[in-house]
């Protein structure tokens, strides 16, 4: 097989959302689409080679009703053996430096989540096997108090969520994200954290002590009210009703909360932005924040294909907006303009955002966090002081 023939098979030509819309030819990436019944409450809609494979694979009928006989996708968890917790960043347009994720890929099987690509460099999809073959760290608690202990660490927000959900369903039996927690709270060091789940909630009690010492804060995203939208695109997250729930009891408990808009799709859920402001500062929410949607690399295509599978009718509108707030591409990373875009379309959503934060009295004033109390961890061989 010759290289051109190789790569056309590994990034099968895309149909430009200008053209119109018609018969399931019309659409490439429909071909790959994985059945129904095999993908069952998950999001992607294909399972693609990754970017980094010499081989692309793909399902073919030869006639036999072969693929009638393939097993559905189900969620299969092995272990990350990383010999360090903490991530480090010098990304100029986010407000931490250091972040952790204490599982790789998430089984929300949001379709839009940026962090897809990631499941690349595992020579797996950012498809399907991102949501269905995870990986969890269950050494993260005793490596991250290992890292804390170093001399020459100096403690600065540690921001937990920003790639993969640390809530996602498996960390109901793994508690890997409490015992993270309990060490960040005996080393009275700042965590921020980002989720879609309710089970936040069981954590209060450490964050609500944490909080007491402007330790914790947690940031919920609700993308939609819509529970039929919400569920289509983010197939196994929390409904909305029980992240505004979580926000509620959050606030209750004397926590930082912030309310994720998070992202804003032009033409899909960008009309919902003031509905979800006004929940969320029902809730007791005292900040809120945007993202506009982003498709790096793979992300693109999937969101392409789910696009196109459930809401065809919008697909070229979706596509053109946003790329009159993406300078004409599908998605530009500079830094700055990656998170809120740019444009007439972008500067709309920006001042509704604003305008509708300032009549409900959201991010009047900004919760921060403090390393005052940071006591680096007592490492083994350590002399124990006598005062």
């Amino acid at each position: 097989m010759s290289p051109a023939s190789s790569h056309a098979l590994k990034h099968p030509p895309v149909t430009a959302p200008s053209e119109p819309a018609g018969a399931d030819s019309d659409f490439p990436e429909l071909a790959v689409a994985i059945d129904k019944q095999r993908r069952r409450g998950r999001g992607a809609q294909s399972n693609a080679s990754g970017r980094f494979e010499a081989e692309a694979r793909v399902a073919f009928d030869d006639g036999w009703q072969s693929l009638e006989e393939l097993p559905p996708f189900k969620t299969s968890v092995g272990v990350d053996t990383s010999r360090k917790v903490i991530t480090r960043n010098e990304s100029p347009d986010i407000g931490f430096d250091r972040s952790i994720n204490p599982y790789r890929g998430c089984e929300h099987g949001c379709v839009y989540c940026f962090a897809r690509p990631t499941h690349a460099y595992l020579g797996l999809s950012p498809g399907l096997d991102f949501e269905s073959k995870l990986f969890a760290k269950p050494e993260a608690p005793a490596l991250l108090e290992k890292e804390l202990a170093a001399t020459g660490y100096e403690p600065r927000m540690i921001a937990i969520g920003t790639n993969t959900d640390p809530y996602q369903p498996i960390e109901r039996e793994r508690k890997i994200m409490r015992g993270i927690l309990e060490v960040l709270e005996r080393a009275g060091h700042p965590v921020g954290i980002v989720t879609k789940s309710a089970l936040v909630v069981r954590d209060i009690d450490i964050l609500a002590r944490m909080a007491k010492r402007n330790l914790s804060k947690v940031a919920i995203s609700v993308t939609s009210l819509d529970p039929k939208l919400a569920r289509t695109m983010e197939p196994r997250a929390a409904t909305p009703p029980k992240r505004l729930e979580a926000l509620k009891q959050l606030s209750e408990a004397g926590i930082p909360t912030t309310v994720m808009v998070a992202p804003v799709i032009p033409a899909l859920n960008d009309s919902e932005i003031e509905r979800i402001l006004d929940a969320a500062a029902h809730a007791g929410v005292k900040e809120a924040s945007y993202v506009l949607l982003r498709l790096p690399l793979e992300v693109r295509d999937l969101f392409r294909e789910w696009l196109m599978a459930n809401y065809p009718d919008r697909y070229r509108h979706v596509f053109t907006l946003i790329r009159d707030m993406r300078g004409g591409r599908d998605y530009d990373a500079k830094w700055g303009e990656r998170m809120k875009g740019t444009g007439p379309m972008a500067w709309t959503i920006g001042r509704r955002f604003e305008i509708a934060c300032d009549r409900l009295g959201l991010n009047k004033r900004r919760s921060k966090l403090t390393t005052d109390h940071f006591a680096r961890p007592k490492r083994n061989g350590d002399q124990l002081s006598l005062f």
